[in-house]
């Protein structure tokens, strides 16, 4: 696979009405890394949407999410503590509609969980997105998933795109779960790198994705190479995980 591959162009609204859209999931580690690295890493992404992880909970979260979004040419969306660590980005490209956070049933002793969720629009495109981290523990993480998916078919949107740490690599009882219901972005479009964790000293595991529901047209999904500004370091010193790009195209809606 080309190790520097081309992606299709970033902001697009063809004749038809339909749009491409650049989607980017990212676990952040709670900002603890290099924030500069990260912002060069997220902003050479150029993505229309974050779907962050482990985002800042504690002391002035709002000012360090805003911060981010701010180095990365966006605005915050949605999420943060009030979701238990999902954030949501966007450009403003984006038009939304509304925005929730959830959080899921706490497991005594487990850390606590939520889905960051908004309904934004592309042009006339409505479109669902969640940001997810899931939990370490296996039967709690299928909780989870079904979930999610249980969310996604909630949203009162045509489309539904949702993302995140998985926690647990494909062949996973969870991921299959979420990928037997959604399209799995990099299966159906591979693009650039698979491996997400861990970013130093190298990832040997896909436990990040991107998901997307059926009628999205998945046009390339991966961990992106050769983005200008960037460096191998950057991409190292940002987080403990490596980002994955989705470039969706959202027919019109009919």
């Amino acid at each position: 696979m080309d190790p520097t591959p081309h992606l299709p162009p970033k902001s697009l609204t063809e004749p038809d009405g339909s749009v491409v859209i650049r989607v980017l999931a990212y676990n952040i580690r709670s900002l603890r890394d290099d924030e500069d690295a990260l912002a060069r890493v997220i902003r050479a992404c150029e993505p229309d949407l974050v779907l962050a992880q482990e985002a800042p909970r504690f002391f002035r979260w709002r000012k360090h999410a805003a911060r981010l979004a701010a180095k990365c040419d966006l605005v915050v969306l949605g999420g943060g503590a009030t979701a238990a660590g999902p954030l949501l980005l966007c450009s403003l490209r984006a038009h939304v509609e509304r925005t929730e956070d959830v959080l899921l049933p706490l497991t005594p002793g487990r850390h606590r969980r939520g889905f960051a969720t908004a309904v934004v629009r592309f042009g006339a495109v409505r479109l669902g997105v969640i940001s997810a981290h899931l939990s370490l523990a296996r039967e709690e993480r299928m909780r989870q998933a079904v979930m999610l998916l249980d969310r996604v078919g909630s949203m009162d949107a045509p489309y539904v795109i949702a993302g995140g740490d998985v926690n647990e690599t494909p062949g996973g009882a969870a991921f299959g779960r979420l990928a037997g219901a959604l399209q799995d972005c990099w299966a159906v479009a591979p693009w650039g790198g698979e491996q997400t964790f861990p970013a130093v000293p190298g990832a040997d595991r896909r436990v990040d994705a991107v998901f997307a529901s059926r009628g999205v047209e998945v046009l390339a999904c991966g961990v992106p190479a050769g983005l200008p500004g960037v460096t191998s370091a950057d991409l190292g010193a940002a987080t403990d995980h490596l980002p994955v790009l989705a470039v969706l195209r959202l027919p019109a809606a009919r």
